[in-house]
């Protein structure tokens, strides 16, 4: 059986994150993305699950061609355009080097995101990870390690 983990739509970390003796800080590294807006609901295939974006939220594909999307909502604090693309309009943007909670996991779970329908699936070795937003993810090992720097 999968262990559950629930976002919880709440501005700053989750007790539930917060009370892992395990949890790690860690900072997301500035990197180069493309971005494209949903212009209606679609379903974003990841690598750990389907998630469903909606008009406005923002498609993100990085450059090893893993996507993603991101709330309207949440999109502006976590990147910038890069000029000339102004925000909100499609194209390149730089990830914002925001500080997240992490776990690595030993054990199968699940994120269920705050949508309260959408489900990430992680394997033992994935990274339970929360924004800090009231938002939760899966990342999985490597991209992990290529996209989060750890804090001291």
């Amino acid at each position: 059986m999968r262990r559950v983990f629930r976002s919880n739509g709440r501005p700053g970390w989750s007790d539930e994150m917060s009370a892992e003796p395990g949890r790690v800080r860690a900072r997301k590294r500035e990197r180069e993305v493309r971005v494209e807006f949903a212009t209606g609901s679609l379903d974003v295939r990841t690598p750990e699950g389907t998630v469903t974006a909606h008009a406005g939220d923002a498609i993100i594909t990085a450059a090893t061609g893993e996507r993603w999307p991101v709330s309207a909502e949440g999109f502006a604090a976590k990147y910038r355009p890069v000029p000339p693309v102004r925000m909100g309009e499609s194209g390149r943007y730089r990830s914002i080097p925001i500080e997240i909670l992490a776990l690595c996991m030993n054990e199968p779970f699940e994120a269920v995101l705050r949508d309260g329908v959408s489900r990430l699936r992680g394997e033992p070795g994935d990274w339970l990870v929360d924004y800090g937003d009231g938002t939760l993810g899966v990342v999985g090992q490597a991209i992990f390690a290529l996209t989060y720097d750890l804090v001291a």
